[in-house]
């Protein structure tokens, strides 16, 4: 029996100990997809996230692109965006980032199985100590989603979606740099608009020790096709 208490203490007092240690952070995200034609189309994300304290945005990223739809499930994107990170509330790193993405989906039934790969070239400079470096980073993620009261996505529709990610850097001394592991739900408001929300953890890789971070994800989307506009008008002088 004391064995057994030991244990429980010993057990709640980990959990303390990890509490401590890790905490959830935000992650929010507003994307923005423009449809210039049948076949090409641009995008422009802001993400603003805070990773020491939940409530203070420490770390930032506005990126966009152009896209070619090769076919409707197969699509490659030319990105290039900045992102900065901070530190006791001032600037500690900056990043310039160029990147090419191949992104080919497969279907069965509901299910839609996204698979996403990135190649990106990044440059960094660190304004307190004038340093400046690069890097080259592959990125895989398998994204599952399905739509939960309806067929297909539609105004209304509430989907599931859950996704791993793995990050490689093959100069580095650890290669697998990180994994990220998300779920959650998204909600399609109209043709327009799209709210997503869940859980996403990220697991860190370094030769200096792991590191965890949790985080709870929000996220908004907006689709723009100026044809449906074009419908909707002689639709409407009709």
């Amino acid at each position: 029996m004391s064995k057994r208490i030991i244990f429980l203490l010993s057990f709640f007092t980990f959990l303390s100990v990890s509490a401590q240690k890790e905490h959830i952070s935000s992650y929010n995200v507003i994307t923005v997809d423009y449809k210039i034609s049948e076949k090409w189309y641009s995008y422009v994300e802001g993400q603003l996230r805070g990773i020491e304290d939940f409530s203070y945005p420490d770390y930032y990223e506005l990126k966009g692109g152009v896209g070619y739809k090769i076919t409707p499930n197969h699509k490659f994107l030319v990105g290039i965006g900045r992102y900065g990170t901070y530190k006791n509330k001032s600037m500690d790193k900056e990043e310039f980032r160029i990147w090419l993405q191949d992104v080919y989906d497969l279907r069965s039934g509901r299910f839609k199985f996204e698979n996403r790969i990135r190649t990106e070239k990044s440059w960094f400079y660190e304004p307190k100590t004038d340093q400046t470096s690069d890097r080259i980073r592959l990125r895989y993620r398998l994204n599952i989603s399905a739509p939960l009261n309806t067929k297909k996505v539609e105004p209304g529709t509430i989907s599931a979606n859950v996704y791993d990610e793995v990050f490689v850097i093959p100069a580095d001394e650890v290669w697998f740099a990180r994994n990220r592991v998300f779920g959650g739900f998204s909600y399609q408001v109209d043709e327009v608009f799209a709210l997503s929300s869940g859980y996403l953890w990220q697991r860190e890789f370094s030769q200096k020790g792991n590191k965890n971070l949790h985080f709870l994800y929000l996220g908004l989307s907006v689709n723009i096709d100026p044809s449906s506009w074009k419908k909707n008008e002689l639709s409407t002088a009709d």
